[in-house]
């Protein structure tokens, strides 16, 4: 019976391996390899952690998705990365940002834009709609299948599982003033929706070229007026909660910077102060890792700065 006990406990608690970790140039990484969940498949997480990390100080969290993008360019797939160990160990230096550690959470390739897809404003569609948007992304080469988000699964995976294991192991604080969410393109897109899904959990979200239009066109697309739509009614208090965007003009990034617009208003009609949100638009810059880490500075800063 016990040795039974032990079996499942191996395979139910995700555990550190040191194998094959990102090189980092400051600071300490430590894997939770194939992270074991009841929502999603497992994944890796790996947790950076500052120079200087001890127990006896509290620190804060930043989410961040796409974690296996972060921090070494020989491990990703198009040979770049966000480089944040440099960038975050320069802001401490300088004493711009709060102690943080950073939770990089592995994206599964396959299921990436079924996990990053806003749930919600994809049920409110209407069945043409849903069509029509499952018919783009088959044809862009994102979704063999039928289409179906389940994003409602992966955040309740970063809610009610792997924070709950950060908060035990780390010597962080676990309130929502403390406790940040972050990404770029699909991962811009669920950032934003997890704040807005999660008020109560998440205090700050940067959404870096964030992917409005969910597909790869904006031709006949339903999708970004819907997420407009969820965005309006379930924006976050404007009194503490702080929301970050930016955008370039190329690339994929030129399908952003209307809807960005219509997203600014929305924000300002719900009151937000300079303090609590910012809206940065970067002319001539693509959408890729190399140039959001040219700009990654920004959203910490902003995010981290209490």
């Amino acid at each position: 019976m016990i040795m039974r006990f032990v079996f499942l406990m191996s395979v139910l608690i995700p555990f550190i391996s040191w194998g094959q970790l990102p090189k980092v140039s400051n600071g300490k990484m430590e894997r939770i390899t194939d992270f074991t969940s009841h929502y999603v498949p497992s994944r890796n997480v790996d947790v950076w952690l500052p120079d200087g990390y001890s127990k006896n100080k509290k620190y804060s969290v930043l989410y961040m998705h796409d974690g296996q993008m972060l921090y070494d360019p020989e491990m990703t797939w198009n040979q770049q990365a966000w480089d944040i160990d440099n960038t975050i160990t320069k802001l401490l230096k300088e004493k711009a940002v709060q102690n943080v550690i950073v939770v990089g959470i592995w994206n599964d390739k396959k299921l990436r834009h079924s996990d990053y897809f806003p749930q919600k404003p994809f049920k409110n569609l209407t069945p043409s709609q849903k069509d029509t948007i499952r018919s783009q992304l088959r044809n862009a080469g994102r979704s063999e299948k039928e289409f179906s988000p389940n994003s409602d699964n992966y955040l309740k995976f970063i809610v009610k599982e792997l924070k709950p294991y950060i908060d035990k192991k780390y010597s962080v604080y676990k309130d929502r003033k403390h406790t940040f969410i972050a990404g770029s393109s699909m991962g811009g897109l669920i950032s934003l929706y997890a704040i807005c899904e999660y008020p109560e959990v998440f205090g700050g979200a940067a959404c870096i070229s964030t992917h409005w239009p969910g597909t790869f066109t904006l031709k006949n697309n339903p999708f970004p007026q819907a997420m407009l739509t969820y965005f309006e009614s379930h924006i976050p208090d404007a009194r503490n909660h702080k929301l970050y965007f930016d955008t370039g003009d190329k690339t994929l990034d030129a399908l952003y910077p209307e809807i960005q617009q219509k997203a600014d208003n929305i924000i300002k009609k719900a009151g937000f102060s300079e303090k609590h949100w910012k809206t940065l638009y970067f002319p001539g810059e693509d959408h890729s890792e190399k140039a959001w880490a040219k700009r990654l500075a920004q959203p910490l800063r902003f995010l981290l700065n209490d």
